[in-house]
């Protein structure tokens, strides 16, 4: 084999070598783009799926409601609420930024003895969690919101005296409002709600007024003859 042909076999299979080179080059990029989005698209997918049913916990309140409230005063809040005369039994809920305090009075208090309770258990807790630290806006910064719940019975149906006062104090008020949710504002209102809600037919003012009412679906005009007892509606004589 001459010099020639040696030369021009060495530059064949160093082109074939660049070639393959060339190729596997190519070959490992295509499958690394392939790779990066499958592997990004199956980490997303099971992040989802470890992730499913867990709640997403953020906090809205940050660099607000500070100074915190402590397990502590909580525990102290409902010592002082189960101290109050009249009350049998207490519980205190933290949540959402909101204080709830609940009070079982006696069963047969009365809607002033309960206003008084929440009276005297915002006071006990005003003690402990100073209103202008604790439930006031400040600067901006957002504060605790205050609920106390006092009531005779939990359920209303089964109670024969049923009294429910509820006093708040959110960061933007300046004083406590109660409320006596037990009583409607509008009695007659409710009742006829009420009514609706049983299926039991009402006649109401307009229909008294214009001097028509509804019956059996049937309307009855304001100069129409009532037959009184003993009389039948052909005009006839009924029996006795």
């Amino acid at each position: 084999m001459t010099q020639g042909q040696v030369r021009k076999k060495r530059v064949r299979k160093t082109k074939a070598r660049r070639r393959e080179i060339r190729t596997l080059t190519i070959f490992w990029i295509c499958l690394l783009l392939l790779l990066i989005p499958a592997l990004i698209m199956g980490w997303l997918l099971l992040s989802a799926a470890l992730d499913t049913g867990a709640p997403i916990i953020g906090d809205r309140y940050k660099g607000d409601l500070d100074p915190a409230i402590t397990k502590t005063e909580l525990d102290s809040i409902e010592s002082a609420t189960e101290g109050i005369s009249g009350v049998q039994s207490s519980f205190v809920n933290l949540a959402t930024a909101t204080l709830r305090v609940y009070a079982d009075i006696d069963d047969n208090a009365t809607a002033d003895t309960a206003k008084a309770t929440a009276t005297r258990i915002y006071n006990e807790i005003t003690k402990v969690l100073p209103t202008g630290t604790y439930f006031t806006q400040s600067d901006g910064k957002k504060m605790y919101d205050l609920e106390i719940h006092v009531y005779t019975a939990d359920d209303r149906e089964k109670a024969s005296n049923f009294v429910y006062v509820i006093e708040t104090k959110t960061s933007s008020m300046a004083e406590p409002i109660q409320q006596l949710v037990s009583e409607p504002l509008d009695a007659s209102l409710a009742q006829r709600l009420r009514d609706e809600m049983n299926g039991v037919e009402t006649t109401t003012v307009d229909e008294v007024e214009s001097g028509e009412m509804s019956l059996s679906g049937e309307t009855i005009p304001e100069d129409a003859e009532i037959p009184e007892d003993g009389e039948n509606t052909e005009g006839g004589e009924g029996n006795n």
